[in-house]
C-alpha cells in the first residue's frame, strides 16, 4: 500500500512527463509512492507516454474522454489513489518535484493540508512580467478577502499542495475549472493547515492552459464561495 499518491492532471504534456516522473522518483524513492496520471484524452500522446513510463515507474494512467477540467481531474485521481496522502501538482515542470517531497513529509506529520506557497517567505516566481505579477497578486488578494477559509493562507490560488485523501473526497466540494485548492479552503475549511515556500518555475515545453474561460470560471468560483457565507 503506497504512503503517498501523486496526482498529475494532464493535457498535452507528453514532452514534460518523462522528465517529471524521473525527478519525482528521485525525490520520492524510499517513501513508497505511486503516480496517478489523469489525462483528458490528450491528442499529443500523453497517455501513451505515461503507459510507457509505467513499465519502469509506479505510474497508473486514467484517461477521461467525456470530462474536462483540472479540478475534477484531481478528484478523479484521489478516488483512484491507494494512499492516505495525496500530492497534487501540475505536469508542466513549474512545480519542482523536490518540493513534492517536502509537502508529503509535512503532511505525514498530521496536517490536513500543506500548501506550496509562492508568497511565503522564501517563495517566489521565475521570469514573470509585471502584468502577470499584478494579476496574480490581485487574484490572491481577492481570494483572501472574499473566501473566509482562504484568509489564513498566503497563496490560496496555488495548484501545488498535499492533502489527506478524505479532504479531496469531501461531498461538499463542487470541482469546476482549475482552482481546486480554493474550493477546499472555501467549502471544507480544514483546520490543520501549513505552508511550504517554493519557486514557481518557467514552463519547459508545451503551451500554457490559461484562457478567458479559465479566468471567468475563477471569478464565478470566487463569487459562489463568497456568497456561501453571505
Amino acid at each position: 500500500m503506497p504512503r503517498i499518491s501523486v496526482v498529475l492532471p494532464t493535457y498535452n504534456e507528453r514532452e514534460n512527463l518523462p522528465i517529471l516522473v524521473e525527478e519525482l522518483d528521485r525525490y520520492l524513492r524510499g517513501l513508497n509512492y505511486e503516480i496517478i496520471v489523469v489525462d483528458d484524452n490528450s491528442p499529443d500522446g500523453t497517455a501513451e507516454e505515461a503507459r510507457r513510463l509505467a513499465e519502469k515507474y509506479p505510474v497508473r494512467v486514467v484517461v477521461r474522454k467525456d470530462e474536462r477540467g483540472l479540478a475534477s481531474a484531481v478528484i478523479r485521481g484521489a478516488r483512484e489513489a491507494s494512499s492516505p496522502i495525496i500530492v497534487v501538482m501540475d505536469a508542466d515542470l513549474q512545480h519542482p518535484p523536490r518540493v513534492a517531497r517536502l509537502l508529503a513529509l509535512k503532511a505525514m506529520q498530521g496536517y490536513d493540508l500543506v500548501v506550496a506557497s509562492r508568497y511565503a517567505p522564501g517563495g517566489g516566481v521565475e521570469n514573470w512580467s509585471i502584468v502577470r505579477h499584478i494579476a496574480s497578486l490581485g487574484a490572491t488578494l481577492l481570494a483572501r478577502i472574499m473566501v473566509r477559509g482562504a484568509r489564513s493562507i498566503r497563496d490560496p490560488m496555488s495548484g501545488f499542495f498535499a492533502a489527506r485523501r478524505e479532504l479531496l473526497l469531501d461531498p461538499r466540494l463542487r470541482p469546476k475549472g482549475f482552482k481546486i485548492l480554493l474550493e477546499i479552503l472555501g467549502r471544507v475549511e480544514p483546520s490543520r493547515v501549513a505552508e511550504v515556500p517554493f519557486i514557481f518555475k518557467t514552463r519547459r515545453a508545451g503551451a500554457s492552459k490559461l484562457s478567458l474561460k479559465i479566468i471567468t470560471d475563477m471569478v464565478e468560483q470566487l463569487l459562489l464561495l463568497a456568497l456561501r457565507h453571505g
